[in-house]
């Protein structure tokens, strides 16, 4: 694969644009292009295959729909992109829709959770592009309301969060279903392996953009950590709710979650609304549309439902709840700062999240600032999350805290010391203690026929090899607890009736109980 590099002085101009969508993106007030634009828009045009890599928010939809509408414009054919989510695949759509209609192009977005009849009439119509989330894509071509064998451009975006998703076998499906002779773009944030084989299988050299490598972060953008009490978080999130007026994009790692923070921020006094897997696609549109329009000051969401969301001057990122992938966390506060503006990416991390921690600072490859109104400095952060020296033969266990050794393993059999003065001498004492005991018993007590050994090997040693089928009398036989006892309950040389009363001691006199404890008056 080829390897682009940065170019300096960046323009639209001379990137092989036609005049007339150069005329737009003026109307637009795009000037300059993103990195990623103006290294993927001129191999696009001249139609070879291509894997950018790059992070949310650096303008990847118009990289790749400006050379698809022009291609379309000059030559029969269709488009087809695929996303993971329903939030992306409007987004998607909406950014089409302002270049399309100067060239009298339709497009389709195909997505799950909304009924198939309005997609149905707009496929009758023949659209040039089409714009879906690869499950509903399968359910049509199941259904053989949409045809893929004429699609001339394929683009897989964010391939690494589809991947993540399940959506494998999916995709594999419709690359199986199109033209060999098509173009194929594929964009995502990372190159895992199994993105690098479908690029193997299915596409003819691609050239390889990355614009910024996985980790990289947006320099204009100030993060911030706090590391507090789990109780105190709601506490930190009302300060943090006071100090910011801006449009505030909350995460949380589960929909339940999400849900009580949104009504938590609703008795504080703010806006709020949140989208999350339970919500219908109408009320995570209308969620999001507030939150553009500013209706909504805060917006809480999950990290998938998140994908789609691009709000031009969020203030502040903050992270409720710590993602459980080290990337998602650059997808995250990739949300602000954008378009050349600052923006401010505040995560709360409890002291038992150190490795959490740590594993984003790997990630990022830089330290995450502690605030300096934070409950806990960086110090205690460290302190709390540090490994335990004593292995699993620690002090607790009667050895030293500096650990367990192995010349400490060979008295480990003949019995634990709390010091390790004449372990030996102590080790011997206790053999010959026991080995007295054992005789002393054997000589003096006297046994019945009820009495049991303490194990098989015991019952070898004494020649006694009756076979218990009951350890009770026959006479007293019954289903009650007090008459019915384990093998384990019975000790060396002890009768019937010394286990009888080591259990009534233990657990009461049955008869009390046999209305169960609730019933007692």
């Amino acid at each position: 694969m080829i390897k682009e590099h940065n170019s300096d002085g960046m323009s639209f101009d001379g990137l092989g644009i036609s005049p007339k969508i150069l005329g737009i993106l003026d109307k637009m007030e795009f000037i300059t292009p993103t990195p990623i634009q103006y290294k993927a828009i001129p191999i696009a045009i001249e139609g070879k295959d291509m894997m950018g890599v790059a992070q949310t928010g650096t303008g990847k939809t118009l990289a790749f729909a400006i050379p698809i509408i022009q291609r379309l414009s000059n030559a029969k054919g269709k488009a087809l992109i695929i996303a993971p989510t329903r939030e992306l695949v409007m987004q998607i759509e909406e950014t089409f829709r302002k270049i399309t209609p100067a060239f009298n192009m339709r497009t389709v977005p195909i997505i799950g959770g909304v009924s198939m009849v309005p997609q149905l009439n707009a496929l009758r119509y023949n659209p040039r592009i089409v714009i879906a989330t690869p499950g509903r894509l399968v359910d049509h071509m199941t259904r053989n309301t949409i045809k893929v064998n004429d699609v001339e451009i394929l683009v897989l975006d964010e391939a690494d969060r589809m991947l993540d998703m399940g959506f494998l076998p999916d995709i594999k499906r419709v690359l199986n279903a199109l033209n060999r002779q098509r173009q194929t773009m594929l964009f995502s944030a990372t190159i895992p392996n199994e993105i690098m084989k479908i690029a193997s299988m299915y596409m003819n050299l691609p050239i390889h953009i990355e614009v910024a490598p996985s980790g990289t972060l947006a320099e204009n953008i100030i993060q911030e950590l706090f590391i507090v009490k789990k109780e105190d978080k709601r506490n930190i999130l009302a300060k943090l709710l006071e100090q910011y007026y801006g449009p505030i994009l909350l995460f949380s790692r589960t929909k339940h979650g999400a849900r009580d923070i949104r009504r938590f921020i609703n008795d504080q006094g703010h806006s709020a609304s949140e989208i999350h897997s339970d919500r219908s696609f109408r009320e995570r549109q209308s969620a999001l549309e507030g939150f553009k329009t500013g209706k909504y000051k805060v917006l809480v969401a999950t990290d998938i439902a998140a994908r789609g969301i691009d709000v031009t001057g969020i203030e502040v990122v903050i992270n409720y709840d710590l993602p459980e992938d080290s990337e998602q966390y650059v997808h995250r506060i990739g949300r602000t700062g954008r378009a050349g503006h600052k923006g401010r990416a505040i995560s709360l991390a409890t002291l038992e999240q150190g490795k959490d921690v740590y594993n984003i600072e790997r990630f990022i490859k830089a330290k995450l600032p502690v605030s300096e109104h934070s409950s806990f400095s960086r110090e205690d952060f460290i302190q709390n999350t540090k490994p335990r020296s004593a292995s699993r033969y620690g002090a607790s266990r009667g050895y030293k805290s500096s650990g367990y050794s192995r010349d400490h393993s060979r008295n480990r059999d003949a019995g634990h010391s709390r010091s390790y003065s004449n372990t030996n001498e102590t080790s011997n004492n206790r053999a010959k203690d026991s080995q007295k005991h054992y005789q002393s018993n054997e000589r003096d007590t006297p046994r019945n026929e009820y009495s049991r050994p303490y194990s098989h090997g015991a019952e070898r040693r004494t020649g006694q090899t009756k076979n218990y089928r009951s350890y009770s009398p026959p006479a007293e036989r019954s289903n009650t607890r007090e008459n019915v006892v384990r093998k384990n309950d019975f000790h060396k040389n002890d009768s019937y009736s010394d286990v009888r009363r080591d259990v009534k001691k233990t657990w009461g006199n049955p008869r009390d109980n046999r209305r169960g404890r609730d019933n007692k008056v």
